[in-house]
């Protein structure tokens, strides 16, 4: 049975409220709209497992100090800079079922917004000389910018191999969770090796995480039922890539011609995942999921046991079987 996301941070429950008031204070700024829209950010935070991730990891290796409340602060503000940023470039209007900032407050200042945040995790990083977790981060986002950019060329394309998906994942998705495992582990202990592993083992569970993202698009969810929001904006998942691999040429270029010129029609769009149901692309993709989920597993069961690994085995087991 999976846990609730309550009961997996328990071991770190009060770490986590202390986090919360100490995020809190980190955004604040002398500049009343800056302070507005700061404020509305801490509102709408999500289930913020990547903080369950930083002190999970740091209590694996180690006592929970100020420098891993610093490390999750400094993660917490570069991945919010960077999703203020996503959805100005993606044009989006909602993050997470509420209007997004640049809906509300429109794109200059939601660019500004980021930029701001970008700096203060800077600033707190040197202000509490942590320079090797900037250095762990500042990597991060250096990928993220990668591998948006590459699946951006190869959207254009639309030539996306299997091993290149990959390569998309690890760099947009899976190297921030990687940061989040290795700075954690980084604020407890000075040991290369195991900053080493917690940063192998949250690559391998972030590209899991991804992959789960990759099935709700094709009704394993929640929703029940496609949502094709990837095949509207042309992104080449584990799932279809996985399906053209195993058709014949003549369908497809079909699938392909659907996807690069008529993937606002709903009845195309159904027609794209119909193909993809149809085909072992869903199957393929939940196995390499649970492929990558072990070998995430094989890692983090090389450090002493304790509460706080079995809770991020759960949290682990969380991330891969979510329904939403």
């Amino acid at each position: 049975m999976i846990k609730s996301l309550s009961n997996i941070k328990a071991p770190i429950d009060a770490e986590i409220k202390e986090f919360h008031h100490r995020f809190k204070e980190a955004m604040k700024s002398d500049v009343p709209l800056l302070d507005t829209v700061t404020n509305f950010i801490v509102r709408r935070k999500g289930k913020q497992m990547r903080p369950m991730f930083i002190f999970l990891s740091a209590k694996i290796c180690g006592e929970i100090n100020d420098l891993t409340y610093h490390a999750a602060s400094l993660v917490e503000l570069l991945h919010t800079a960077t999703l203020i940023h996503d959805d100005v470039v993606d044009d989006s209007m909602q993050r997470r079922g509420f209007f997004s900032l640049n809906a509300l407050w429109g794109n200059k200042i939601s660019v500004l917004v980021g930029d701001y945040l970008l700096s203060k995790g800077l600033l707190l990083s040197i202000e509490n000389n942590a320079i090797n977790l900037l250095k762990i981060t500042s990597n991060a986002v250096q990928e993220m910018s990668e591998g948006e950019l590459l699946q951006i060329e190869k959207a254009r394309r639309l030539d996306i191999k299997e091993e290149v998906y990959f390569k998309i994942i690890r760099k947009k998705t899976a190297s921030l969770i990687a940061s989040a495992c290795a700075s954690g582990a980084a604020s407890t202990t000075d040991d290369p090796v195991v900053i080493q592993k917690m940063h192998d083992f949250g690559e391998k569970i972030g590209i899991a995480f991804q992959i789960r993202d990759d099935l709700f698009d094709f009704g394993d969810g929640d929703a029940g039922k496609p949502q094709g929001n990837d095949i509207q904006e042309k992104k080449m998942t584990l799932p279809l890539i996985h399906a053209l691999n195993t058709t014949n040429k003549e369908q497809r270029n079909y699938i392909i011609n659907i996807i690069k010129n008529e993937n606002t029609n709903p009845k195309k769009i159904r027609e794209v995942t119909d193909f993809v149901l149809a085909s072992p692309g869903i199957e393929y993709t939940r196995q390499m999921m649970y492929k990558y989920r072990s070998e995430a597993f094989d890692i983090l069961r090389t450090l002493p046991f304790s509460d706080a690994r079995e809770s991020l085995e759960d949290l682990v087991n969380y991330v891969t079987e979510r329904k939403k």
